[in-house]
């Protein structure tokens, strides 16, 4: 919001447009300040605290009452120094965000439809990102009434992997409920980058033997692949394949908690997550998205292909 005026942010203007077409829609007010500024996160009543608030004035104007769901914070916990998640310091300041966006939903909005959310949990598998400060998020949560629930991203290494997720948020949350804007099983896929491609991969598509994974990753986001040849590679690749129901089986495991109020997944292979120096340590976010708009020749009209496994499953989960 430094550099541009907020009608013109892409993420504001998209989902906006989107409401206009009658979209369900949620924005999520990021604020990285760590790791990529390495700033300390700022302090109430501080002249950097001031400075976001006059960021949110930007924004609030145009997006409360048109976006349903605002999410106040991205991965907090993440985009914050680690020294900061117990000592109140994380807590004081979304708590002060959180404060300013609901008095002025009261004031300039009194009957309006977007609700609020406080923005998601990372981790919650691993205990040492647990603690005072995410006991104290949640008792935020469950304390303000103008908040509706808390929002989750679990990116887990296991089919079973969201319910250290639930196990922490639900007995905390009371009669509210949760989102789930993010989850996939990347760091399963990631575990598996160094892993060779199957031998009736590499028969078939003449390729070395000892080709590990994420070399065929790399050679379909330089020069992508005909579609029957990105399929193979996930059909044949047993970590993928035995996972392919994944979308549908972990949407049963949310709606049967009774809380869960939304969950989205992602569209496309977009521009942060398939660059050309895809390599054996990177995060394989691509293999998640419901099109291979960078591993698949597009289609002769240039609209992208589907990937492999997850669109059928995505289309019969909006007829719930």
């Amino acid at each position: 919001m430094d550099k541009q005026n907020a009608a013109d942010n892409p993420a504001v203007k998209t989902l906006l447009e989107a409401a206009g077409r009658k979209y369900g829609t949620v924005l999520s007010l990021k604020f990285p300040y760590f790791p990529r500024s390495h700033k300390q996160i700022p302090r109430p009543g501080t002249d950097a605290m001031k400075a976001d608030l006059a960021r949110l004035d930007k924004v609030l104007p145009l997006v409360m009452d048109r976006v349903d769901i605002l999410v106040i914070g991205n991965e907090p916990f993440i985009e914050c120094p680690e020294a900061d998640w117990n000592n109140g310091a994380i807590n004081d300041f979304y708590e002060t965000v959180a404060d300013y966006i609901i008095q002025y939903r009261a004031e300039s909005f009194p009957q309006c439809k977007t609700v609020l959310y406080m923005g998601s949990l990372n981790h919650l598998d691993d205990p040492k990102w647990t603690g005072t400060g995410t006991d104290n998020w949640m008792k935020y949560v469950r304390g303000k009434a103008e908040i509706e629930g808390t929002d989750i991203h679990p990116h887990v290494a296991d089919p079973n992997g969201a319910q250290a997720y639930l196990d922490y948020i639900l007995p905390k949350l009371g009669s509210k409920k949760f989102l789930a804007t993010e989850f996939s099983l990347v760091q399963l896929w990631k575990d598996h980058l160094a892993d060779q491609v199957s031998a009736e991969y590499a028969d078939k598509y003449k390729v070395p033997k000892g080709t590990r994974v994420w070399q065929v990753i790399k050679s379909a986001l330089n020069e992508p692949f005909p579609k029957e040849r990105w399929y193979d590679f996930l059909r044949t690749s047993p970590w993928f394949e035995n996972n392919k129901n994944y979308l549908s089986e972990q949407m049963k495991k949310f709606r049967d908690t009774g809380k869960l109020a939304v969950a989205t997944y992602g569209v496309g292979q977009d521009a942060a997550m398939s660059g050309s120096d895809f390599g054996p340590d990177s995060t394989p976010w691509l293999l998640n998205s419901l099109f291979a708009s960078a591993t698949i020749k597009k289609n002769p009209d240039g609209a992208a292909v589907p990937n492999y496994a997850w669109i059928e499953e995505f289309k019969a989960l909006q007829k719930h």
